[in-house]
């Protein structure tokens, strides 16, 4: 029985029978025939129940011998994922496969892994290594004594949690084992690879993440494959990377969203490490400053054994949080709130007269959210989209981020034809602006997803800092976690309270953790700690969360939200999935949700009236989803593996009803609904 790469909404989601020469060993990659297609397979089971009799079978075309096999280990965590995310095994086994592994013959494969063949050098004892911390050295004692399972690494921001990283891994090595490490975005991954290559010179060390080439990803998929890479160094889709001989799994920023796939199969990374380490027996660190919420009540309750790191390495002291209320500044009518209060400007100033840095965080970009016409009420809406058009000035376009849609600026409103039109709010290329002008003189530096398209951007900005050439940063939150500025001594968020009081019930968690990430960049450098800020400019300065983070209490914060989740019944005290549909037209999606909800459902399982998504058009395509919660994860996986095949068959069965359907499926644990 093969797998072979199925859409779930394809309804052909199981294992596929083929005929074979000869008896291969599941794991086995091979070239098979799929309608008039030719794709990749793995071979899942030597041995199947056949569906049909073995004259009406077609053969398989190629084995791909140069390939080791995949291990057992991987096909049960792929076989897992597929079960719980309710996916076919097929669709996900091969959509977590290189795509030249997909693409290329046996031939090809050969050549490349030829190529692919690393020294496996053992690599002298490091040297030079810090001085651990009481609470670090606490933290591996207990590690060593823990064969396996979840631990949670609970440490404030500069505490050395990558050091606690660097030590385990050295003993997994130490013992013949390979170290899996995943990173939440890879724009973290060039500072680890550096810090880990440094400390392990001599071993192998690999990265997996979507900006490698090609014929880089399946050069280090395959080094991982043999056991010749030491160590993987990676982003969520690392969490299946062929290990045979794993012996740490490493979830640095376990809280990040980025570690849930969006698209396709979307499954947890980090959850999925978990079940990896218990398969596997071996340890799984979960680090971060802001745990999950999910994380953080499975420590409570004992599933997760709970390390603390409370203090900075070197002594320093966390960085004040000063929260400006924006209300105490004098208003005139008709203007502006001043992009800076004056004591925040000030108090860069002073940081740029020491030669100190500054953040200046602010989670938006492009110039400006939107163009408005004050005479006719016009905004630059996508016509693609429910949602606005950015306008970017730099190159004078009105940008759609979800669809890409891009158009010039228009010279006069396109309803009205009044020329004066006016951005509206603001983004991270407007506020460059706007420092660079009350700050005449200081060097003005911006990360964002529009200034480090290009290959090697992100990597020459990042230097730049730190080498001191720029005095202050404006950045998203790509530069608010990770990151070791050394000389960077007070952050600034702008303007946050748009999250306060967003309807996603994870909007405050994900805000509590981008602001105390951030608050982490300033005064990293013991000798500059006690100069560390962080301010807030708000509207809102009662807030409790600003009050547990000025207090730097994540305690205190998990425990009003996890009470506030419990009373109103959202995860983790529930559990949800979300059935989402894409159609020509809303009336067609909500027509199947409306059906799909119809369908009998047993008491431990409640099903919400389909709604529209945040987003409801998105490239011309309307979405709408229906939510699913019970207070049992197991009966809601049971039920949803039943509902799955009933859904194909409602829409099998009036094909013209569904006729303008595009896709549906199923999102178990979804991050926002």
């Amino acid at each position: 029985m093969v797998a072979v790469e199925t859409p779930q909404h394809s309804a052909v989601g199981g294992l596929l029978d083929y005929l074979a020469a000869r008896r291969l060993a599941p794991g086995t990659l091979v070239r098979v025939p799929l309608g008039r297609r030719m794709v990749t397979g793995v071979v899942w089971d030597a041995d199947g129940p056949g569906q049909a009799p073995a004259q009406a079978l077609r053969p398989i075309a190629q084995v791909l011998d140069a390939v080791p096999a995949l291990p057992p280990g991987w096909r049960e965590l792929v076989g897992f994922a597929a079960r719980y995310y309710q996916r076919g095994i097929g669709e996900l086994a091969l959509s977590v496969l290189p795509p030249e592994l997909r693409r290329l013959d046996a031939a090809a494969i050969t050549r490349r892994l030829a190529r692919s063949v690393a020294p496996s050098t053992a690599a002298g004892p490091a040297s030079g290594l810090p001085p651990l911390t009481g609470e670090q050295a606490a933290a591996l004692a207990v590690l060593q004594g823990l064969p396996a399972g979840p631990v949670l690494l609970h440490g404030v921001t500069g505490s050395g949690k990558t050091e606690v990283y660097l030590r385990a891994a050295a003993e997994a090595l130490d013992a013949g084992r390979q170290a899996l490490m995943l990173v939440p975005e890879i724009n973290l991954t060039p500072q680890l690879e550096a810090r880990f290559a440094a400390r392990f010179p001599g071993r192998v060390l690999v990265s997996l993440h979507s900006r490698l080439t090609p014929a880089q990803r399946l050069r280090h998929w395959l080094l991982a494959l043999a056991g010749r890479a030491d160590l993987v160094l990676g982003t969520r889709m690392a969490v299946f990377a062929p290990l045979p001989r794993t012996g740490l799994i490493v979830v640095d920023e376990e809280h990040d969203a980025s570690y849930k796939q969006q698209e396709g199969a979307r499954y947890s990374a980090r959850d999925l490490a978990v079940y990896r380490g218990r398969l596997e027996r071996v340890p799984v660190i979960l680090g971060s400053a802001t745990p999950s919420l999910e994380t953080w009540q499975r420590a409570e309750e004992g599933r997760y054994t709970r390390l603390t790191l409370a203090t900075r390495v070197g002594g320093g002291a966390l960085p004040a949080v000063r929260v400006f209320d924006m209300n105490r500044l004098p208003r005139t009518r008709g203007a502006q709130a001043p992009v800076l209060a004056p004591p925040l400007q000030a108090a860069i100033e002073e940081r740029i007269a020491r030669g100190e840095q500054s953040l200046l965080l602010l989670n938006r970009r492009g110039y400006a959210p939107v163009l408005h016409c004050g005479a006719c009420g016009w905004k630059s809406g996508c016509p693609h989209c429910s949602a606005w058009r950015v306008f970017h000035k730099a190159d004078r376009t009105l940008r759609c981020h979800h669809c890409g849609f891009t158009e010039r600026v228009p010279r006069a409103c396109p309803d009205c034809g009044n020329p004066d039109i006016a951005p509206l709010g603001r983004g991270t290329e407007k506020l460059e602006e706007q420092i660079a002008a009350l700050l005449p003189g200081a060097r003005i530096g911006r990360i964002d997803a529009d200034t480090t398209r290009v290959k090697g951007a992100l990597q020459a900005r990042l230097a730049a800092v730190h080498a001191g050439e720029v005095d202050v940063l404006v950045g998203t939150q790509m530069v608010a976690k990770g990151h070791d500025f050394r000389r960077m001594t007070l952050v600034a968020a702008v303007n946050p309270d748009g999250a306060l009081f967003a309807s996603d019930f994870r909007a405050p968690e994900r805000l509590f953790a981008l602001l105390m990430q951030a608050a982490g960049r300033a005064g990293r450098d013991a000798a500059q700690a006690a100069s560390g800020e962080m301010w807030i400019q708000t509207w809102h300065p009662s807030h409790p969360l600003l009050a547990a983070l000025v207090r730097h209490d994540f305690v205190a914060f998990a425990t009003e939200q996890l009470a506030e989740r419990r009373a109103l019944g959202l995860p983790p005290f529930v559990h949800l999935a979300l059935l989402r549909a894409e159609a020509k037209s809303a009336a067609i999606a909500k027509a199947f949700l409306d059906a799909a909800a119809a369908l009998p459902a047993p008491p431990a399982i409640t099903r919400y009236a389909p709604v529209p998504t945040s987003v409801a058009r998105v490239a011309g395509v309307e979405r709408m989803q229906l939510l699913v919660e019970s207070a049992s994860r197991a009966a809601l996986q049971q039920w949803l593996a039943g509902w799955l095949p009933q859904l194909h068959a409602l829409r099998a069965a009036d094909k013209a009803a569904y006729k303008g359907l595009l896709r549906w499926a199923v999102d178990v644990d979804p991050l926002g609904f």
